[in-house]
């Protein structure tokens, strides 16, 4: 059996020696231990657990993926435990306003402080489409089921219904990321940083180029 297993690492460590990391010629080269990918929203994920009692948590590994789908990654959390249970969720996101708030909810655990929502001085109304909260103090929302929800950690919602506060809309009832100020975490520097001006027209400044 020790034979075995000598040969077995062997093997593997020959395996990966032949995927060793080449630096590319001028330019600075990190590997591929901490990778810098941007923008990661701050997804604020809100669930309920057994009793009914509201929980929120911060991830930073999601987005969208389809055009009424977003998926995530989480390693094991209470809001994993409540994903599993009540198959749904709400979606919000971390604002200017509310970083402070936001950034409670990634470092506290529910396991530990059941009433952490309240402890934040937020509140939460019960979503009228999915099983989950929806958190009163974030202007915008997605309510979402559990479409796939893998071993890995990986989750993927199904959007039923976005709503959003009049505080976030502009004058032609559309939303207004400069009203709503989202934050994105910097893997870089380790911080939150608000969404900036527009720099073009999506699908349309491309066009100049002829």
């Amino acid at each position: 059996m020790k034979t075995r297993l000598l040969l077995l690492s062997l093997l593997l460590a020959g395996t990966l020696g032949s995927f060793a990391q080449q630096e590319v010629p001028g330019r600075q080269n990190f590997g591929g231990n901490r990778p810098v990918i941007t923008p990661l929203p701050c997804i604020m994920i809100a669930t309920y657990d057994a009793e009914g009692t509201p929980d929120v948590m911060m991830a930073a590994w999601g987005g969208q993926c389809g055009y009424r789908q977003i998926c995530f990654n989480l390693s094991e959390h209470k809001t994993t435990a409540n994903l599993r249970l009540k198959k749904a969720f709400t979606v919000s996101f971390a604002t200017k306003k509310t970083v402070v708030e936001s950034d409670y909810f990634g470092i506290v655990s529910a396991n530990d402080v059941p009433d952490k929502v309240h402890r934040a001085g937020f509140t939460a109304t019960k979503s009228p489409n999915v099983d989950a909260p929806i958190i009163n103090e974030y202007p915008l929302t997605l309510e979402c089921r559990v479409v796939e929800m893998s071993e890995s950690g990986r989750v993927v919602g199904e959007i039923v219904n976005m709503s959003a506060d009049a505080s976030i809309l502009d004058t032609d009832g559309n939303i207004d990321l400069s009203l709503l100020q989202p934050v994105v975490f910097d893997s870089a520097g380790n911080t939150y940083r608000v969404v900036g001006d527009v720099v073009g027209d999506a699908w349309g400044s491309g066009k100049a180029i002829k």
